[in-house]
């Protein structure tokens, strides 16, 4: 099937998705891309150096988006600390349990990226873990948090949990169901900060 002028870029950008979650992003191969996408195998070519620009691609569309979005979110004023960390959750969840194949990957290849310290994503993912703490640090100085969070621990505990749990629920999704999960980690959040 061939694929639409103009969305050839995004067409293989979700075509490396099903591709990484299938086979993993070593075994992945540049032309099972392009069979996917229903392009010419040279056409991948023309919109990314190889399968690494690929990946980087990905990566940091998921965290320009998530960072885009929290930053909406710290800036409302009609809002509280406990409502933006809520909006926070949902959001992380909702990026990623939207497409199972895209959650896969990211579970897969998020730490190992973060490791090589290589890629545009790295600014953006510092980036929304930065707005994370500004969340819990408004919470704090209103009184509504615990003054005594260790921010840097919060951060990494949060994410750490969240990120494991997005890599049960994509290995099996009835097992964890995501309401549930995204209940359970405002709840056991908020009541670990709160005063």
């Amino acid at each position: 099937m061939r694929t639409r002028e103009g969305n050839k870029k995004q067409d293989i950008l979700d075509a490396a998705i099903q591709v990484f979650a299938e086979s993993g992003y070593y075994n992945a191969k540049i032309s099972r891309i392009a069979e996917t996408a229903g392009v010419a195998t040279g056409s991948v070519y023309l919109y990314f150096h190889n399968k690494e620009d690929i990946l980087f691609t990905l990566f940091d569309r998921i965290w320009l988006e998530l960072s885009e979005q929290l930053q909406v979110i710290v800036d409302r004023q009609d809002i509280t600390p406990e409502q933006k960390l809520d909006g926070l959750i949902d959001m992380v969840f909702g990026v990623l349990t939207n497409n199972p194949s895209l959650a896969i990957v990211f579970v897969n290849e998020q730490s190992h990226l973060i490791q090589k310290g290589v890629g545009d994503f790295n600014v953006y993912y510092e980036n929304f873990l930065d707005l994370g703490e500004k969340v819990l640090q408004e919470g704090m100085d209103n009184g509504e948090f615990s003054p005594d969070i260790n921010l840097k621990i919060i951060r990494l505990f949060t994410f750490g949990g969240m990120h494991h749990l997005i890599q049960k629920w994509a290995q099996s999704p009835d097992s964890y169901p995501v309401e549930v999960m995204r209940q359970q980690v405002k709840s056991l959040i908020k009541k670990g900060i709160k005063i």
